[in-house]
């Protein structure tokens, strides 16, 4: 090695000229403490100062797949996008919320659920869709007449955000709702969810032609709460 490249690197362990046996093989598995560092010494001196990496051309045909995520969210339709102070409203409505649910989580989670509620497991992606839709309207059956309608049947209307059946959860209504049940700081699935989440809702808003007001306002609510609430700035709508 180089007096230089000595000085960059120096040893951690200096070893000084060894008493080796006249026969010294370093081809052959050391017998001694001394014979070792030898060995490990020469083949120190073997390697080359610079290495170069042989790659076959044939691997680098084929063109990388890379997944880019948009960092924002679209803008609201012009004269849709909400004002700083409402927001901060709705920070302060859903802090307050989160509050009163944690205060109750425990009673909630204790009791027993009505007879009539079945909950999906949680990676029966159509199950949960039926059981927060309905039937009637996941599946476009058409609506039962009055006279047939004897009481509320949750399968086929979707059942409410209970408090009963949210606080069970590890982590629209439903999704106010479970926003509210979802416990800081964030793990990394929950981070990326949410912001999916509101990406979405900033793309669903964009494409909204009626220009629904109350629908762009709960479009509103969510992206205002993943990014106002849960700290992800960078999709914050710009206030009014």
């Amino acid at each position: 090695m180089e007096p230089g490249l000595e000085e960059l690197m120096p040893r951690l362990l200096p070893v000084g000229d060894c008493d080796l046996a006249e026969d010294f093989d370093p081809t052959v598995p050391p017998r001694t403490p001394q014979e070792y560092l030898k060995r490990v010494q020469i083949e120190a001196a073997r390697c080359p100062d610079v290495v170069v990496a042989q790659i076959d051309p044939r691997k680098l045909k084929k063109k990388p797949t890379v997944n880019i995520s948009i960092s924002g969210c679209q803008p609201a339709p012009e004269g849709y996008s909400p004002t700083l102070k409402w927001q901060q409203q709705q920070v302060a409505n859903f802090s307050a919320v989160r509050q009163s649910l944690n205060k109750h989580r425990n009673h909630w989670r204790s009791q027993h659920l009505d007879s009539n509620v079945t909950m999906p497991k949680s990676e029966d992606e159509e199950g949960w869709k039926k059981f927060c839709l309905g039937e009637r309207v996941y599946s476009e059956i058409d609506a039962l007449s009055d006279n047939e309608n004897l009481g509320i049947d949750y399968t086929k209307v979707g059942f409410p955000p209970l408090l009963s059946i949210v606080s069970r959860m590890n982590q629209g209504r439903w999704l106010y709702a479970l926003l509210a049940c979802l416990e800081k700081p964030l793990l990394p699935e929950a981070h990326s969810l949410i912001r999916q989440l509101a990406r979405r809702c900033s793309e669903v808003r964009a494409l909204e032609e009626s220009k629904n007001e109350e629908q762009i306002s709960a479009l509103n609510l969510i992206i205002c709460l993943v990014s106002r609430y849960f700290n992800q700035h960078d999709l914050a709508d710009e206030p009014s």
